[in-house]
């Protein structure tokens, strides 16, 4: 039966190492899956999920003007499709969501979403928020701030390591921008 999976974390949790993984074993099983990436991140080329552990493959690209269930549907009319993955889950429309629940519930086909759960000033992305409340297994991935503590909070940084606090929610960047952090390590720099 498929279903609808999310994945979450703050960054630096594995997140795209993980869906590569998965992505190879089916592909190592003589499966077809398609990735899907968000266009707006190209810090490691167009079209490429890439791990910060050098692992990487190719993905179609969607943005908030792709209707996902009819691009899904399409390839699966032309070779069946055994699973979708979704890396930077977090920037999905409310309808892209939807879109992709139907992609489980009519084509039959699993779709395991990967992303943030939160931005730089703790608040749910549309994308995650919305995967939080329909999708049918939820997944939290693991990282660990500077203190040892679980993160589950990303801090965004300006260019002299100091945390920012207001802003658009959607910067793009990895170490240099951001650090996970602890809650109690979050809230001391961006809630005080």
């Amino acid at each position: 039966m498929a279903q609808l999976y999310f994945y979450y974390s703050a960054m630096n949790a594995g997140k795209s190492t993980s869906l590569l993984q998965s992505a190879y074993n089916y592909r190592e099983r003589g499966m077809h899956s398609l990735i899907y990436t968000a266009s707006l991140d190209d810090r490691y080329g167009i079209g490429k999920v890439t791990s910060r552990i050098g692992l990487q493959a190719d993905a179609k690209l969607y943005n908030a003007n792709i209707n996902l269930f009819d691009a899904i549907k399409q390839d699966n009319d032309t070779k069946k499709l055994d699973c979708v993955f979704i890396d930077e889950a977090q920037f999905l429309t409310k309808a892209q969501v939807r879109q992709l629940v139907d992609v489980v519930d009519e084509l039959r086909i699993p779709v395991l979403a990967y992303g943030l759960r939160t931005d730089f000033l703790g608040e749910t992305f549309e994308g995650s928020h919305y995967l939080l409340a329909w999708a049918d297994k939820l997944t939290e991935l693991k990282t660990v701030c500077h203190c040892g503590r679980k993160a589950n909070f990303v801090v965004r940084l300006d260019g002299e390591g100091n945390p920012v606090i207001d802003g658009d929610q959607v910067q793009i960047g990895g170490n240099d921008r951001y650090e996970s952090m602890c809650r109690r390590h979050f809230r001391a720099l961006v809630w005080n």
